[in-house]
């Protein structure tokens, strides 16, 4: 499917963004058929990235199905271009401090007044204000600050790090929904608005449950390893040739699972004969379960206790997660074809739209700095003596 007949191929979005969170927002956008003009300083002012290089998998995998154009909005001319632009755009998506926006040229009053329906989109560590909103933020910082690390791990191994970047995925993703709630708003009204959202603000949502656990009743939760806080039995076992993870705990699903492990005799103990006493009596049940679990191949519980309705799954690597059987039906992986690295297998986006079926390759890969340049600058209106002056100045690049 071409991009333009995608659903949102009728916006333009401008993405000034650096890091993760905010090209995850964009990323979102650019899957689904906008147009997005990444405006990247020109290279000599270009201090790098966290990502890594233009051509690495990450920045890949962030920045496909964009464009890239060197601009320099330190000078006049370059804050005109950008106007220019946002007259011609529908979103502008940002990740600066306030001074700097304000410097730029690119708050939201400022770019209001360019265009009236601009939606401006945010996101930043701690919040647009406040008492840390000049803090920089990253994730592991977030991570720990937003009680997550707190709640992973177990008592033995004290707080410890989700493995993925999630405060940076989690508020690219809020970030990204707000975009398009702003975009519905304004098809309806006509008017733009200012849509932010920060690392904090998305993991302290991200919490959910666990966090309402404080909220309502002043619980403070703490980490339980591979073990379901509050739900039991639910967590990882080992069995005779590695581990695999159970959830059975409504009543039917501990008394089927009793019966499969061979143990039936567990589910009628007064210890474990309702959730309330499973909860409380976890360690003990827990220990007879891995008991039994450790007489049956990963395989065979996995065969013998899905069928009879208890989930219950293996403990894959990266590598076994995306070959999987079932990952592979779903074709999470496509590729992108790239002027350099040639195909190159991506992660597509995880919605499904019964209208827009997935594509079997990304319409482009990553760009390389600038890469669109005079591309874009001649669809903005430039021709091509102006283009050239600009070049030559250092304004574009």
């Amino acid at each position: 499917m071409d991009s333009k007949d995608k659903p949102l191929s009728q916006f333009t979005v401008l993405d000034l963004t650096v890091a993760r969170a905010g090209p995850v927002a964009v990323r979102l956008l650019a899957d689904w058929g906008a147009k997005v003009i990444r405006i990247e300083p020109p290279v000599r002012r270009d201090r790098g990235s966290i990502i890594g290089k233009n051509r690495g998998s990450d920045s890949q995998n962030l920045h496909r199905n964009k464009r890239s154009i060197c601009l320099d909005l330190k000078s006049l001319e370059g804050r005109e271009i950008l106007y220019t632009f946002v007259k011609q755009a529908d979103v502008v998506v940002e990740n600066f401090r306030a001074e700097v926006k304000e410097r730029l040229g690119i708050s939201y009053e400022q770019l209001k007044q360019v265009n009236d329906k601009i939606i401006l989109a945010s996101i930043s560590g701690f919040g647009q204000d406040g008492p840390y909103k000049d803090r920089p933020g990253l994730d592991q910082i977030l991570q720990g600050m937003s009680g997550l690390m707190s709640v992973t791990g177990n008592l033995e191994s004290g707080p410890t790090r989700t493995g993925i970047a999630i405060s940076d995925t989690t508020s690219g993703m809020f970030l990204g929904q707000g975009i398009l709630l702003a975009l519905l708003h304004r098809e309806i009204t006509g008017q733009g608005q200012w849509v932010h959202t920060s690392l904090l603000e998305g993991m302290l949502s991200k919490l959910d449950f666990q966090g309402s656990r404080y909220t309502v009743n002043k619980e403070i939760p703490v980490p339980t390893g591979n073990f379901h806080p509050t739900l039991s039995p639910m967590g990882t076992f080992h069995t005779r040739d590695g581990l695999v993870n159970i959830a059975a705990s409504t009543d039917r699903m501990f008394v089927t699972l009793c019966e499969k492990l061979g143990c039936p005799e567990s589910s009628k103990d007064d210890r474990f004969t309702s959730p309330e006493k499973r909860r409380k009596n976890r360690q003990a049940l827990d220990a007879i379960i891995e008991k039994n679990t450790k007489r049956f191949s990963s395989t065979e519980l996995i065969e013998s206790l899905n069928p009879a309705g208890i989930p219950c799954g293996p403990i894959y690597n990266i590598g076994q997660a995306f070959e999987d059987p079932q990952a592979k039906y779903l074709k999470m992986v496509i590729p992108a074809s790239h002027p350099v690295l040639g195909n190159i297998d991506l992660v597509r986006s995880p919605i499904n739209l019964s209208a827009f079926p997935h594509d079997d390759h990304f319409h482009h890969a990553g760009p390389d700095n600038g890469e669109h340049t005079t591309e874009i600058m001649s669809e903005m209106g430039y021709d091509a003596k102006e283009i050239v002056a600009l070049k030559n100045n250092g304004v574009i690049q």
